[in-house]
């Protein structure tokens, strides 16, 4: 057996799918084999077989139509009124079994092409004509040369970024190494270093990326490079046609991140459970998962708004995406590939995410804990879209921080000596809101009172006024300078020692 039959065989037991078409073309090249050409060239190529069945049968094509069939590909995919840019395209002759398959290997094209005027796509195990005007503009700028994120805006300044944003980073950067080369660089080195700084190959013109305006920029510098950008988050566990609560979010992904949990803390129920000696939020575990992929793998470049819904018993986001297969995405066919590779080594670089592929596994270890026996659904297509299971409000799992006001009563400290929940009786005790600030402070050991004012959206006064009752608590104090220092947790031991 050779080894083009070997391969020809491998392809049949795949099956026709977003990459494999098989036609029979027993006597004639059919002409539906134009259109696959058209859309596999737009999408991300793929394997035409003929003289293969829809079924996965070897039935041959008539070895003295052979030479006629491969002429009239030729010919047509060199005609302009055919395919459009014409496109040269590889063929074998392959022997199956005693049987004759001509092989066509389409690779994906850098640009949109058409057949007769009509663009095709590939969407699952079909050719799919796109007549509305928001797809065929989705497939030219998914034609766009490289990375969206690595696009260079050569007059974006440092004084378009939010100088905050790196005393952020810096510290998130130390939780997760002491010696953290960014904690000696300047704002502009960390940009270099983290390839936010380029020289366009087209033009030779330098300057910032998109990924850097996206991470740092302000709202009024991201609103300039990309209009269309924003997060919507949407709670419609009552009001499923408008909505019970809204965040419209425009500020860039590092506020975005945090934005995001405070409105997943503020309306999903928590539950804890031990890993080993180690007490875990669930809840955090799943849902930091979900955000970081639904900021870090969206397509920048289209105006499909990436959103981020919770209903009574599911959560749903949806981005637009760049795929690499169509359908549904289990640890089985998993084939993990970074969509902004600048933008998710980032956020590693500040223990947000971890290495591509393990957020999808760590949602379906952790899922079934969360919601019995319930499994995260992943569904990979122009939109990527991924549902996560919640329990309701009443549900038996429901360990959410009740929204009470008698904030008077006095309490042990809720975290130990890791920064960890120890105390149940917190949920009887503090409101929404403290606990924002408390979780906040946990994850950001240090972190002022202008940067929870800004996290959790409330006014430096109202700030104030949860800060002294969490410290008059014996929760949290202050250290550090007046103009430099910040906020920590009290765990028990520290407490018990006062005593």
């Amino acid at each position: 057996m050779s080894f083009e039959s070997d391969k020809i065989k491998q392809i049949i037991s795949r099956g026709e799918g977003l990459d494999v078409e098989f036609k029979e073309s027993f006597d004639s090249l059919s002409r539906s084999v134009f259109e696959t050409i058209c859309a596999f060239l737009n999408r991300k190529g793929g394997h035409i077989l003929l003289g293969v069945a829809d079924n996965g049968e070897v039935v041959g094509v008539n070895k003295d139509t052979v030479q006629n069939q491969l002429d009239t590909l030729n010919r047509d995919t060199n005609n302009p009124q055919i395919i459009s840019p014409t496109f040269y395209l590889a063929t074998e002759v392959v022997e199956v079994d005693g049987k004759t398959v001509i092989y066509i290997y389409v690779p994906e094209s850098s640009q949109p092409h058409t057949y007769k005027g009509v663009i095709y796509d590939r969407n699952g195990e079909g050719d799919t004509k796109l007549t509305n005007q928001q797809l065929i503009t989705n497939l030219y700028l998914r034609k766009q040369d490289g990375y969206t994120e690595n696009k260079v805006f050569p007059y974006l300044r440092m004084e378009d970024f939010e100088t905050e944003m790196f005393k952020v980073a810096r510290n998130y950067a130390r939780l997760t190494r002491d010696d953290h080369p960014w904690l000696n660089m300047t704002d502009e080195e960390i940009l270099v270093s983290a390839r936010m700084r380029l020289r366009d190959v087209h033009t030779g013109v330098e300057g910032y990326t998109l990924a850097a305006a996206l991470l740092f920029g302000k709202e009024n510098t991201l609103a300039a490079v990309l209009p269309h950008y924003k997060t919507d988050a949407l709670c419609r566990k009552v009001d499923v046609e408008r909505y019970d609560d809204r965040d419209d979010i425009r500020c860039n992904l590092m506020g975005a991140y945090s934005r995001l949990l405070a409105f997943i803390r503020k309306h999903l129920p928590d539950r804890f459970y031990l890993e080993g000696t180690q007490r875990m939020s669930i809840r955090e575990l799943i849902f930091r998962e979900m955000v970081a992929n639904l900021l870090v793998h969206r397509e920048f470049s289209s105006a499909y708004p990436a959103t981020m819904t919770i209903y009574k018993d599911v959560v749903v986001t949806e981005n637009w995406n760049r795929p690499y297969m169509m359908g549904r995405i289990s640890l089985e066919n998993l084939k993990p590939h970074p969509k902004n590779p600048t933008i998710a080594n980032f956020f590693k670089q500040l223990g947000w995410v971890e290495e591509l592929g393990s957020g999808i596994r760590k949602m379906y270890k952790y899922c079934p804990i969360y919601v019995k026996d319930a499994l995260p659904v992943i569904e990979e297509g122009d939109v990527f879209k991924l549902t996560i299971r919640h329990e309701p409000d009443n549900g038996p799992l429901n360990e959410t921080i009740n929204d009470r006001h008698d904030v008077d009563k006095q309490e042990d400290s809720c975290f130990d000596e890791d920064g960890n929940l120890i105390n149940e009786t917190i949920n009887e005790t503090i409101n929404d809101t403290q606990s924002l600030i408390l979780n906040l402070i946990k994850e950001r050991q240090g972190i002022d009172r202008k940067e929870i004012s800004i996290e959790i959206k409330k006014t430096l006064a109202t700030v104030s006024r949860y800060i002294a009752s969490l410290k008059a608590r014996n929760l949290i104090e202050y250290r550090g300078s007046r103009k430099t220092g910040g906020y920590y947790l009290i765990t028990k031991r520290k407490q018990d020692n006062s005593k």
